[in-house]
């Protein structure tokens, strides 16, 4: 009885020993006597108790880790840089899960492996870049770390996903220096904006001030020529009056001269009214009348190309 015992609690042992569950996202490595056997997937699996091992689970699934250390450009400036690694198992083939298990004795020497690769690559070409290129170069320090590892991490087993550099900064003395740089820009820019416009300004004042006094120019010259016509016409109409009045005196057989000498006493007679006090110095002989009067008769015969006939003014008295 104790014998039948015994064999029930060995078989049970036998059979629990015997039962492997593997979680998903993850599988396990068997080895038969310290030699690498067999790869289990996940799920329930069986294994020979006392005979086959599991050697290692690894992990399918996407890691990260954080990094942070410090490079020095091309002219001697440290740059501290914040960067995110993403890296997984690249396939679940027998020779990458064989290169996973074993090319590294765990998983803290490999961590160190990967994290030295991921710096001192991106040490390299950071130091061929000068200080001023590095902010601008983001993605193409990534693109130059995945080309330099991803052959490494294969043969590791491994493949880089993504690697993300969250942040670039210089030292503070050199952040001062480049936070004034780009103040003083900004100051040189403004200034020049500035500029721009009160030239523009002035531009527009200068042309809008030529322009008035053009259009003012233009104005006054044809104001004046209207006021040069209209005297002479005022003048060409008082001529044709004087000498209508004049042939219609003589048709009627009385002295012309007596329209003028009638003008001549009203411009007197106008002088005197609205002269406002002033000093107004006319020849009001007979012999000033005459003269002035042949002088406009004279230019009315000349306009209409008549001979000039002197009139006859009234004997002074």
């Amino acid at each position: 009885m104790s014998a039948l015992i015994i064999l029930v609690v060995f078989a049970f042992v036998v059979v629990f020993l015997s039962i492997v569950i593997v979680n998903q996202g993850t599988v396990a490595v068997i080895t038969v006597f310290g030699k690498y056997h067999r790869v289990m997937t996940p799920g329930l699996n069986f294994k020979i108790p006392f005979i086959e091992f599991i050697f290692k689970r690894i992990s399918i699934q996407n890691r990260s880790m954080e990094l942070e250390f410090q490079a020095i450009t091309s002219d001697q400036a440290n740059v501290n840089f914040k960067a995110m690694l993403v890296y997984a198992v690249l396939n679940q083939e027998e020779q990458t899960i064989k290169n996973v298990a074993f090319k590294y004795m765990d998983e803290r020497s490999f961590m160190q492996a990967l994290i030295r690769t991921v710096e001192g690559t991106i040490r390299a070409f950071v130091a061929t870049k000068k200080q001023a290129e590095v902010l601008l170069l983001r993605g193409e320090i990534v693109l130059n770390v995945k080309n330099e590892l991803d052959e490494t991490l294969e043969q590791w087993g491994y493949h880089l996903i993504d690697l993300q550099l969250n942040d670039i900064a210089f030292d503070e003395a050199i952040m001062r220096s480049m936070a004034q740089v780009v103040a003083s820009n900004n100051l040189k820019a403004a200034a020049e904006n500035e500029g721009q416009a009160l030239l523009i300004t002035k531009t527009k004042a200068a042309e809008a001030e030529g322009n008035a006094i053009r259009i003012s120019a233009e104005a006054e010259k044809i104001a004046a020529q209207l006021r040069g016509q209209g005297v002479a016409l005022f003048r060409e109409e008082v001529a044709r009056g004087m000498a209508e009045s004049a042939k219609v005196m003589n048709e009627a057989n009385l002295d012309a001269s007596l329209i003028l000498f009638s003008m001549w006493t009203e411009a007197v007679k106008h002088f005197a009214e609205q002269g406002q006090g002033n000093v107004i110095f006319l020849d009001g002989s007979t012999e000033g009348m005459d003269k002035t009067m042949k002088q406009i008769m004279g230019i009315q015969q000349l306009k209409e190309g008549g001979d000039y006939v002197a009139p006859k003014l009234p004997a002074q008295k």
